[in-house]
Parts: C-alpha cells; structure tokens; sequence
C-alpha cells in the first residue's frame, strides 16, 4: 500500500514526494504545462463541476460535500483503476491548486483511496 500525501502544485517538486499526481478538474491557474511536473493528470478523480460549484470553499458546506464526494467516488469505476495503477508505488502525492489547504478535496481523495488500499 502506498503512503499518500497532499501538496498544492505550485510547490517545488521533492524527491519526497514520490509519484505526483494532479487531481484538479481544471488546469491550475497561472501555471504553465511546461512548468508542471506530474506524472498523471487524473481529473477524472476530482469532484463533479456541479459538486465543486455547490461546495464553493464554503466552510458551512466541508462536511456536507466530503460525504457527496465520497459518494461520487464510491459510484466512480475509474477509481478502481487508478488503485490498480499505483498500488506498488511507495508514495503517492496528490497535487491540488486551492489556497484552501484545510477545505481541498484532495484530503477527502487521499482519505479514500487510503480505504480502498486497506481493503485490497
């Protein structure tokens, strides 16, 4: 099972961080794709457009829409190939945008997919 972090994508890349991910719906404002460094871009792991709209980093909403999220995942086929793609990886860090370190979504996706490998 490997360790899963979060970062936001516009820190400096680590050797730490193992193998990066971005698991943002939308290309990260202000930065270039030739400055991105990650291995995957696995927008299909964020929250619906909808979801990410209603949610809006509202505070009143966190707990509301980790358990939508966790819905969508749970009902989401291609997570199970993500799983299956990085299961032998020693480290995973999920790459998010938001200034809103307390209230991403990645900390719901990283709490997931740490579920799901303890079930395999």
């Amino acid at each position: 099972m490997p360790i899963i972090k979060i970062k936001r994508v516009y820190y400096h890349p680590l050797k730490s961080d193992g193998c990066r991910i971005l698991v943002d719906l939308f290309w990260p404002r202000g930065l270039k794709k030739e400055d991105a460094i990650f291995e995957e871009w696995a927008k299909q792991l964020a929250p619906s457009e909808r979801l990410k709209n209603w949610f809006d980093k509202d505070p009143f909403y966190w707990e509301p829409f980790r358990k939508k999220y966790r819905i969508e995942l749970a009902q989401n086929e291609l997570v199970n190939d993500f799983l299956e793609r990085y299961k032998d990886r020693k480290i995973i860090t999920l790459l998010y945008a938001t200034t809103y370190d307390k209230l991403t979504h990645a900390i719901v996706l990283k709490e997931f997919l740490e579920n799901c490998y303890c079930d395999i």
